[in-house]
């Protein structure tokens, strides 16, 4: 298993395991059948609508990512050195870069592009 130091995807792997512990189907049973939206159309719009907004997902994330974000200085502080420092600074500067990433796919961001037409 990869060192959870250099293994940027630990943590959502993490929570992938810490979310899929539960079954979400008996939930979106009854949802469509209160709602007579077919099954299979309201797993998919819970999906799209989820991947399709970043800056929901992020905000559903926040204190998951200010979390770690603590937890990366503390640990860096906690240690006292130069190279802590700068381990803290890099884990930092990735989670901010992911933060950018997923912003900027935004349908709603300035600077989404959509993707190619693989019909061209």
């Amino acid at each position: 298993m990869p060192d959870p130091e250099e293994d940027i995807h630990a943590n959502f792997r993490a929570e992938v395991a810490c979310y899929t512990a539960a079954d979400p189907m008996p939930t979106m049973e009854n949802l469509s059948r209160l709602t007579g939206v077919p099954l299979d159309q309201l797993i998919r719009y819970v999906l799209v609508k989820y991947a399709a907004s970043p800056a929901d997902a992020l905000l559903s994330l926040d204190p998951i990512v200010f979390r770690q974000l603590r937890d990366h200085i503390a640990k860096a502080e906690a240690e006292g050195t130069d190279a802590a420092r700068l381990r803290a600074y890099e884990a930092l500067k990735q989670i901010i870069a992911w933060l950018g990433i997923s912003a900027a796919t935004s349908p709603e961001s300035p600077h989404h592009e959509p993707a190619p037409s693989s019909h061209e």
